[in-house]
């Protein structure tokens, strides 16, 4: 890869001239040419991605694409997808897409071959998930398990959680329905609801956690562990605190040591490895939830359409690679273009979480600002993030995208297809004309944020507060429609994009150093407030909010 400073390239230096040539340029006017629908527009696994809506033209993309072969995105490619240590930082790799990778592939990292580890590791879980749907896990008691609850925080969360609710109509309809539910917050608020409303005899607890230490995990934990000694062990049910473990817990972790001295039987552990990041990890035993939901052979459909995407990322040329293509789009309204702000918008309920799941992937990802050599940067790395469905946020914030003075990029997301396998006629023509609508209102929502008033057919002069000034960019995604296999690609889409960025801003999208530094910092401060030894040593606002905390305490203690 190149090590010069990719602002100081000449492809660099060439887009900022481009750019200037390009404020000028509205998109009504480069509408004026009637092919530019089908010239920026590709298909992949299941997916279609527009973007003739971005402010760009023929000759933008070809700079981009100099860019992007300047700053050795082909060869960043080959590395990530091979095993190399692209994880610079941490000296190891990133092999999150090992984890999709069928059972007859091989792939030699350090001169062992990963594939039947991750294999080994799908079949445990495809046990785990046969013996729940059978109704032959049973808890300690002896009664059949019915509530799982995931114990995760981040990557362990936040994928889990948005696959579940986005494939919820995937569960299999010849298995016993286990209700899984998510808790992430360690003030325990999610936690102490689900306390009062489950059956102790038929919970299981997955704790998620690749260090298995992170305070907010195991502070939850160890919540539902005393909960199910007290109404198990000490309530006089005839089992004991080894079998309460044995029956109630599975662990998911890269550290079966710490798993193991926490409590947790061998058999109930599943191993993850160093070179899977935490927010690129759904794929393997931290997508247990997910299979717990859809079953595992959805759950492989779900790795086949991110594998998918992999086989297209490494073969297609640049210029016509999706990840690639999307990646310098954003490259080009961040760096050039000077558009910092980037939102989410699904058209499908489905989808609910998908915004927040990107925004972990890519703020916590490229939210950096040191190269590879620890220099700082000279340029913007990755946009603030955000999102929410796109029919309710046309009631909250489109406000803003249309009339307000913050420039924002936009991706819609919808399916094509939905609810043509409905059986009741009636019912099926009713779901089908509002998912018409709302692709309508897709659609127009984005045409309206590319032409402003040249979208409006309206005689006359427009008042002040009724113009649009259009021009605001934005990107299409359709699925050909929401299955496993198109969730697992656009996933994908979205995790090699953000490789593509960090390998042409020199960062290293595989490391959290900053996340760390707040779990560090959050654990002296509170040994402080518990110790009440230390104050001395914090700033005055902070010493000011630990001393109101030790009042509000001295005064419930009264």
């Amino acid at each position: 890869m190149n090590q010069a400073p990719i602002d100081r390239t000449g492809a660099w230096q060439r887009l900022m001239e481009h750019a200037e040539e390009m404020r000028g340029a509205h998109l009504s006017q480069l509408f004026v040419d009637q092919a530019r629908g089908s010239a920026f527009t590709r298909r992949a696994a299941g997916l279609t991605l527009d973007l003739s809506k971005q402010r760009w033209s023929d000759a933008t993309l070809s700079l981009l694409l100099d860019l992007a072969r300047e700053a050795g995105v082909p060869e960043g490619i080959q590395a990530l997808l091979s095993g190399a240590h692209v994880n610079v930082s941490e000296d190891r790799p990133a092999l999150h897409t090992a984890l999709r990778l069928p059972p007859e592939a091989s792939l030699l990292v350090e001169g062992e071959d990963v594939v039947p580890g991750v294999h080994a590791t799908l079949d445990r879980m495809a046990t785990m998930v046969e013996r729940l749907h059978a109704r032959q896990w049973r808890g300690a008691t002896g009664r059949p398990i019915h509530d799982v609850v995931n114990l995760g925080v981040g990557g362990s969360d936040l994928g889990p959680l948005m696959v579940t609710h986005a494939l919820a109509d995937y569960r299999p309809a010849d298995a016993h329905h286990v209700a899984v539910h998510f808790a992430s917050t360690m003030d325990g608020s999610q936690l102490a609801d689900y306390l009062t409303r489950f059956n102790p005899e038929t919970t299981l607890f997955v704790i998620s956690s690749k260090s298995f230490t992170t305070i907010d995990t195991l502070s939850n934990a160890r919540t539902a562990r005393d909960w199910l000694m007290a109404r198990l062990v000490e309530d006089g049910k005839d089992v004991d605190e080894a079998m309460v473990m044995r029956q109630h817990f599975v662990g998911v972790s890269a550290k079966p040591e710490k798993m193991s001295e926490w409590g947790i039987a061998e058999v109930n552990q599943l191993l993850f490895w160093e070179w899977v990041g935490g927010r690129y990890s759904l794929w393997g035993a931290i997508g247990l939830p997910i299979a717990l939901v859809i079953g595992m052979a959805n759950f492989r459909e779900l790795l086949a359409g991110a594998h998918a995407m992999d086989e297209h990322f490494a073969q297609a040329p640049l210029a016509d690679n999706l990840p690639v293509l999307l990646a310098l789009a954003g490259i080009w309204n961040v760096n050039f273009l000077d558009i910092r702000a980037h939102s989410i918008l699904p058209y499908d309920g489905r989808l609910e979480h998908f915004a927040a799941y990107l925004e972990q992937l890519e703020m916590e990802s490229n939210g950096k600002s040191a190269t590879h050599d620890g220099r700082q940067v000279g340029y913007s790395t990755c946009p603030v993030l955000w999102g929410q469905l796109g029919p309710n946020a046309q009631h909250a914030f489109y406000q803003l995208l249309h009339q307000g003075t913050q420039p924002v990029v936009c991706d819609f997301i919808a399916p094509l297809t939905r609810y043509d396998d409905v059986e009741d006629a009636a019912t099926r023509d009713h779901l089908m004309a509002q998912h018409r609508l709302t692709l309508a209102n897709c659609f127009a929502q984005s045409r309206l944020l590319m032409l402003g008033d040249d979208a409006i057919d309206e005689p006359g002069e427009r008042p002040g507060h009724k113009r649009y000034r259009g021009n605001q960019p934005s990107t299409t995604l359709l699925l050909d429609r929401l299955t496993p296999a198109t969730l697992g690609a656009l996933i994908a889409l979205y995790e090699h994009k953000v490789f593509v960025q960090a390998t042409i801003w020199g960062i290293n999208p595989f490391d959290q150093w900053g996340v760390e530094l707040g779990k560090q910092i959050a654990g002296e401060t509170e040994r402080i407030l518990a110790e009440r030894d230390g104050l001395d040593r914090m700033d005055a606002s902070s010493r000011a909010l630990i001393e109101a905390v030790w009042r509000a305490e001295q005064e419930g203690e009264r």
